[in-house]
């Protein structure tokens, strides 16, 4: 009886780790889900301020992805989304916090980055992933490439939307200036406080 007790009592934990995990966690990709980065992004601002230290924020978007997918189908698309996720991984530092925004755009927190570094971060990214050589069903796919936008605390922001709006522009600015590129964000706090 005992033992079927403490049985009952690991399957439980069990359970409860598996769904955690998958609350906070993408499926297809297995990096954190927009959620956790969200709630990820406030944490890190309150120790960057505590601490007086720097954190950047780096909005990526695959470039022409619903091309890429329409050319050689959903399937290949994950199997490029699962491989830019497994780059980003063994590419990023182990505190770096690294989010599946949503569709083929992904955000990552750099605690203690400023915005130069991350800039340099990001474009260092842009390269290696502009060399991946990927093959699905024994053809070889067209390259990928990368839009980047960059925001930092705290010359762009110092709460999380004002922070999140400053790297979407400044990725929306990559995309306008022929992709494939990486863009610091130019809105100060001033700026960014009018535009809302």
């Amino acid at each position: 009886m005992v033992a079927s007790q403490i049985g009952l009592s690991i399957a439980s934990l069990q359970l409860r780790e598996s769904l955690r995990d998958q609350s906070i966690r993408d499926a297809l990709t297995g990096l954190f889900n927009r959620r956790f980065m969200l709630e990820s992004l406030e944490r890190e601002l309150l120790r960057s301020k505590r601490k007086q230290r720097p954190l950047a924020v780096l909005f990526i978007d695959l470039d022409h992805f619903k091309k890429f997918n329409d050319s050689y189908g959903h399937e290949a698309g994950d199997l490029v989304l699962r491989r830019i996720a497994d780059v980003f991984r063994h590419f990023f530092r182990q505190d770096d916090i690294i989010c599946r925004y949503g569709g083929e755009e992904f955000a990552i927190i750099l605690p203690e980055s400023n915005a130069a570094d991350a800039g340099e971060r990001g474009d260092a990214l842009r390269r290696e992933v502009s060399q991946l050589k990927l093959q699905y069903n024994q053809q070889l796919l067209s390259g990928v490439t990368l839009s980047v936008g960059v925001a930092a605390f705290p010359e762009h922001g110092d709460a999380a939307d004002a922070l999140l709006k400053a790297a979407d522009h400044a990725l929306y600015q990559s995309k306008a200036m022929g992709r494939d590129r990486v863009t610091i964000s130019a809105l100060t706090l001033e700026k960014a406080a009018q535009a809302t």
